[in-house]
C-alpha cells in the first residue's frame, strides 16, 4: 500500500510541475535608453508582446523548457537569444544596436581623442568602406567624389593629376592624414593621392573647416583621416577584384594573423591600365596608362593596461604616361612625339607609442616619408624629391569630471629638392629647401552642463620664414533633446610658404628665387553653425545633418614668373576669397531593405580683386560649382537570395574652368551628372560578387585639350592655322574623361 501512495504522490507532483506555467520579464534598451513598442517574442510557441514605455515586457503562461527569444523593433538590429523561463530569476536586460551606427562610430579627428561621433563637440562625418563599395573604385580620390562637399578635381588632362576641394577651396589646402599623421602634402598632393588603396582603408573621417589648432600646417579647408584597418579585427584573407570594359584591373588582397598580444596585417593593391583610349579624337589619350604598385603592413601589440602600441609601414611604385596615341618611351624628353610619363617611388612610416608618466596617460606618435618622382612633361623633365618628418607628443589629463584637457608638442621637419633653379642659391647652386615647424598646443573639452560642452583650443607654431604662427580654437556643442544635436564652430587654418608648384615643370632658363618682403602664411577663419537631428518611426529611421558656413581665405602666397624673366619672386596677395554656403544631408533607413542617403551643397567661393584703378571685383574660384549633390540609394532583395542593388551619382551645376584669352570654350561648365548602377549577390558570408555599369549616361566633357595637334606650340605664330594665338593648353577639364564602361568583381573575406 505505501509503495502504491508513494507512486501516486510521485505521480501527481510530475503533474503539478508539467502544468505549473512561468512568465518571462525582461527590458529592452538602446544606449542605456528604454525601447518602447520592441516586439518580443517566442515563435515556437506562438506568444508574444510589446515593450512598454519604460522598454518592459512580460510574458506569461510559459511551459517549461529552453526557447529561442527574439527581439525585434524598426530601426534596430533584430536579437535572438535562448531562454529558460523556469530557472530564470532576474529581469532580463537587452540591448539593441540602432542601425544608424554612424552616430555612433569612433572618432579621432576632431579632438585627438577617441570619442564616438555623436559626442564629439567637432563636427565630424564618418564614411565605412562599406559605404564606398557602393561604386567599387581603386583609391581614396576617386572614392570621395560620393562625398557630399568634396570635389576631387583633375588638373591636367594629359597626366590626370588632381586634388581634393573641400568647401570650394583649392587642393592644396587641404590636409590629407594617415592614421591622425600628416602623411600627404606639397609634393606628395599632386601623385599621391591616387596611390592610397582601398584595400588598407577601414574608414574616412572628413572634417570641413581649418583645423590647424591641432594639425599644424596645410589644414587651412579642412581635413580627410584616412584610418586604416586595425590588425585585430582585420580577416585572415581578403581578396576584391573588380575589371572594367575599359580593361582596367584592380586586384586587392589582404592577410591578418592574431596572436594574443600581437597581431600584423599586410595588404597589397595592384592597378594596371594599358589601354589607350581616345573618344573624342584629338590623338590624345583620354585616360592615362597606369601601372600601381602599393604595399602595406601594420603591427600591433598589447602591452597590458589598455596600451597598445603599432607600427606601419608602406611603399608604392607608379609608372604613369598620358600623351600622344602614337607615343613610346623612345621618345621620353623629345620634341616629336608629346608625352608626359611620371615614375613615382614612395616610402611611409607611422607609429604608436602610448605609455603613462605615474598616472597620467602619454601618447608618442612619429610619421616619416619619402617621395621620388622622376618626370617628363614633353621635353621639360622634372625630378623631385621630398622627405618630411613629423613627431608629436600628446598628454591626456582629466581635471575633474568636467574638464578634459589634451596639451601637445609637435615637430615637422621638410626637406625638398629639385632640378629647377628654385631649389638653387644666388650662384645657381643647388640648395634644398628646409622647412622646419615646431609646435605646441594644448585644449580644454569643459563639459558646463549635462548638455553643454565648450571646447576651446590654441596652438602655437614657429616657421623660419613666418615667425611664430598662432591658431585658436572654440567649439560650442548644444544636446537640447537626445535625438538633436547643435554645434557652433570657429577657428583658424594656415599654410606656410611651400616652393613647390607644378609650374616649375614648365621653367626654362635660369632664375634665381626671391622672397619679397616679410611673408605672412596663408591663412583662414572659418564660422560653422551644424545641426543634427534623428528620428527613429514604426518604420524606420531618419537622420538630417544641416550646416553653415562661411570662410575668409587670404594673404595667398603665389609665384611671380612675370615681373622679372630671370626670378621667381614669392609674394602675398593684397586680394582675398570667400567660402560661404549650406550644406544639406540625408540618411534614411525604411526597412532592413531600403537604405537611402544623399547631400547638397549650396556656396559661392570667389576671390576679391582689384583693377587697376584700385576697384574691387568679384571672380569666382575654379572647379567651385555653386551646387553640387550626391546621392546613393540601396535595396536588397532577400526573397531573390540576398541580392543588393546599389543606385549612386554625383549632380553638378556651373563652375568656373581655366580658358585662354579669347577661348571659343565656355568660362563655365554645363550642368551635369554622373550615375552609377551596381547588382551585388552574397553567396555567403564570406563570398560576394558585384557587376554594374559607371557612368550611366555616358556624360563627357567637350573640347579638354587646346590645340592638340600642336602641343609643343612649333606653329604657334602660324596666321592660317592658329589665328587667335591659342597655346597648347591641358587643364580644361571638370569631368573624367571616362564614358560609360561596365565592371564586374567579386570579394572574399575569410574571418
Amino acid at each position: 500500500m505505501s509503495r502504491v501512495l508513494a507512486l501516486v504522490i510521485f505521480m501527481l507532483i510530475h503533474l503539478q510541475c508539467f502544468a505549473q506555467s512561468y512568465l518571462l520579464r525582461g527590458k529592452v534598451l538602446s544606449s542605456f535608453e528604454p525601447l518602447t513598442f520592441a516586439s518580443v517574442g517566442i515563435a515556437s510557441l506562438g506568444k508574444g508582446t510589446l515593450t512598454n514605455e519604460k522598454g518592459v515586457f512580460v510574458i506569461e503562461n510559459l511551459p517549461a523548457g529552453k526557447y529561442r527569444l527574439s527581439i525585434s523593433l524598426v530601426g534596430y538590429e533584430k536579437v535572438e537569444i535562448w531562454v529558460q523561463p523556469q530557472t530564470q530569476k532576474e529581469e532580463l536586460v537587452i540591448n539593441l544596436n540602432a542601425l544608424n551606427q554612424n552616430l555612433k562610430e569612433v572618432t579621432i579627428s576632431g579632438t585627438l581623442n577617441q570619442v564616438s561621433r555623436a559626442e564629439s563637440p567637432v563636427p565630424v562625418e564618418i564614411y565605412s568602406q562599406k559605404f564606398f563599395q557602393k561604386n567599387p573604385t581603386t583609391n581614396l580620390f576617386e572614392s570621395v567624389q560620393m562625398i557630399n562637399g568634396v570635389l576631387p578635381t583633375m588638373n591636367c588632362n594629359v597626366c590626370n593629376t588632381g586634388d581634393i576641394h573641400i568647401n570650394g577651396l583649392d587642393g592644396p589646402y587641404t590636409l590629407v592624414l594617415i592614421d591622425g599623421m600628416p602623411i600627404v602634402s606639397s609634393l606628395s598632393t599632386v601623385y599621391g593621392l591616387m596611390g592610397i588603396p582601398n584595400s588598407m582603408i577601414e574608414k574616412i573621417e572628413v572634417v570641413k573647416g581649418p583645423a590647424a589648432t591641432l594639425y599644424g600646417s596645410e589644414a587651412v579647408g579642412g581635413l580627410i583621416n584616412v584610418i586604416t584597418k586595425n590588425a585585430y579585427a582585420a580577416p585572415k584573407f581578403t581578396a576584391d577584384y573588380f575589371s572594367t570594359s575599359y580593361l582596367e584591373h584592380n586586384l586587392d588582397l589582404g592577410f591578418s594573423h592574431k596572436k594574443e598580444r600581437l597581431s600584423y596585417m599586410l595588404s597589397g593593391n595592384y592597378f594596371h591600365f594599358n589601354n589607350r583610349v581616345d573618344l573624342n579624337q584629338d590623338n590624345f589619350t583620354d585616360i592615362t596608362l597606369q601601372k600601381r604598385v602599393s604595399l602595406f603592413g601594420k603591427l600591433q601589440w598589447d602591452r597590458g593596461n589598455n596600451l597598445y602600441s603599432s607600427l606601419a609601414i608602406r611603399g608604392l611604385y607608379e609608372d604613369r604616361f598620358g600623351g600622344e596615341m602614337q607615343w613610346e618611351k623612345a621618345f621620353r624628353g623629345g620634341d616629336s612625339i608629346y608625352g608626359e610619363s611620371i615614375y613615382t617611388k614612395r616610402y611611409e612610416l607611422i607609429a604608436l607609442h602610448p605609455f603613462k608618466v605615474g598616472k597620467q596617460d602619454v601618447r608618442f606618435q612619429l610619421s616619416a616619408n619619402f617621395h621620388d618622382q622622376n618626370s617628363v612633361y614633353g621635353q621639360t623633365v622634372y625630378l623631385g624629391k621630398q622627405g618630411t618628418g613629423f613627431g608629436q607628443l600628446l598628454h591626456n589629463r582629466n581635471f575633474g569630471n568636467r574638464h578634459k584637457t589634451l596639451f601637445g608638442v609637435a615637430f615637422r621637419y621638410q626637406w625638398y629638392d629639385d632640378n629647377t633653379t628654385a631649389t638653387a642659391n644666388e650662384n645657381k647652386v643647388n640648395k634644398p629647401s628646409v622647412t622646419l615647424l615646431p609646435g605646441i598646443f594644448a585644449q580644454d573639452e569643459w563639459q558646463i552642463a549635462a548638455n553643454h560642452t565648450l571646447l576651446a583650443g590654441l596652438r602655437l607654431d614657429y616657421n623660419n620664414n613666418h615667425g611664430i604662427i598662432a591658431s585658436p580654437r572654440l567649439n560650442w556643442k548644444f544636446t537640447p533633446t537626445k535625438s538633436t544635436t547643435m554645434r557652433l564652430s570657429a577657428g583658424n587654418g594656415f599654410r606656410v610658404v611651400n616652393l613647390f608648384t607644378e609650374d616649375h615643370a614648365a621653367l626654362t632658363g635660369a632664375r634665381t628665387l626671391i622672397i619679397e618682403g616679410n611673408l605672412a602664411p596663408e591663412q583662414s577663419w572659418n564660422v560653422n553653425l551644424q545641426m543634427n537631428k534623428w528620428f527613429n518611426t514604426s518604420k524606420g529611421f531618419l537622420e538630417l545633418d544641416g550646416a553653415i558656413f562661411y570662410t575668409w581665405f587670404g594673404n595667398k602666397i603665389i609665384p611671380d614668373y612675370d615681373t622679372d624673366p630671370n626670378a621667381i619672386i614669392y609674394r602675398n596677395l593684397n586680394d582675398y576669397a570667400i567660402s560661404k554656403g549650406v550644406s544639406l544631408n540625408t540618411n534614411m533607413q525604411f526597412s532592413s531593405a531600403l537604405k537611402v542617403n544623399a547631400g547638397v551643397t549650396f556656396m559661392q567661393v570667389y576671390t576679391v580683386l582689384r583693377d587697376s584703378l584700385g576697384q574691387t571685383y568679384k571672380q569666382d574660384q575654379i572647379h567651385a560649382p555653386k551646387f553640387s549633390g550626391v546621392f546613393g540609394i540601396s535595396y536588397t532583395f532577400k526573397r531573390l537570395g540576398d541580392i543588393t542593388l546599389d543606385y549612386t551619382g554625383q549632380v553638378y551645376g556651373p563652375m568656373r574652368l581655366p580658358i585662354l584669352p579669347n577661348d571659343f570654350r565656355p568660362e563655365y561648365s554645363p550642368w551635369f551628372t554622373l550615375q552609377n548602377l551596381q547588382v551585388s549577390k552574397r553567396f555567403s558570408k564570406s563570398f560576394e560578387l558585384y557587376a554594374g555599369v559607371k557612368n550611366l549616361f555616358n556624360f563627357l566633357p567637350q573640347n579638354p585639350i587646346m590645340r592638340a595637334n600642336d602641343p609643343f606650340d612649333k606653329n604657334i605664330n602660324d596666321p592660317v592655322t592658329n589665328p587667335n594665338g591659342y597655346t597648347f593648353d591641358p587643364s580644361y577639364n571638370y569631368a573624367p574623361l571616362m564614358g560609360r564602361r561596365l565592371f564586374i568583381g567579386l570579394r572574399y573575406n575569410l574571418r
